[in-house]
């Protein structure tokens, strides 16, 4: 059975499945009526250890869906199902992850927010989890229970090292911004 963490929890990831080789990191969300034209754009920024993606192909999106190591591979499930669960999938291989790469970041954006004055209080049900997929078990899930009112981007969690092991925390910060703003920050 999944950890179910809380905003700002931590979870040890190769403690929980020291053989772990492969997972999947989904995340998922519904609209509702009103959010119904939405179109919603997810990213990875993959960084190392000033914080920074080392090189514009560490950042995993919708124009980029495989780092150049090759470690990660952003797919998105069947589009013509909106009542599929998880809407974004990023494929990691543990293995494959440069050794710079200290940090994975996961954030989700409201394309074009402003023009079509959207927001997260039309996301609801968003969560985030991670599944061993050589087991097929899901490891760790965190649910974004906060009101985002005002928010048109939201980062959900964090996959990083610390001392050897791979861990991942619930997030759940959300910013009244866009994708560039994130792209400022990490790839700047």
């Amino acid at each position: 059975m999944a950890v179910q963490l809380s905003k700002g929890e931590r979870f040890n990831i190769s403690e929980a499945a020291p053989d772990l080789k492969k997972m999947a990191i989904a995340l998922g969300w519904q609209l509702t009526e009103a959010g119904q034209n939405y179109e919603i754009d997810v990213s990875a920024f993959m960084l190392g250890s000033d914080g920074k993606v080392p090189n514009e192909k560490y950042f995993i999106f919708y124009n980029n869906l495989v780092s150049c190591d090759n470690s990660v591979l952003q797919f998105i499930p069947d589009q013509n199902n909106p009542n599929k669960e998880n809407k974004t999938i990023y494929g990691v291989i543990l293995k494959r992850v440069n050794p710079e790469i200290e940090e994975m970041t996961f954030a989700v954006t409201i394309h074009e927010a402003d023009r079509i004055k959207g927001d997260f209080s039309n996301i609801k049900n968003a969560f985030i989890k991670i599944v061993n997929l050589d087991t097929g078990s899901e490891l760790v899930r965190y649910e974004l229970k906060e009101s985002f009112s005002r928010e048109t981007a939201v980062e959900f969690g964090r996959l990083y090292r610390k001392n050897g092991d791979w861990r991942f925390q619930a997030v759940g910060a959300g910013y009244q911004a866009g994708l560039q703003s994130f792209v400022d920050k990490y790839c700047s």
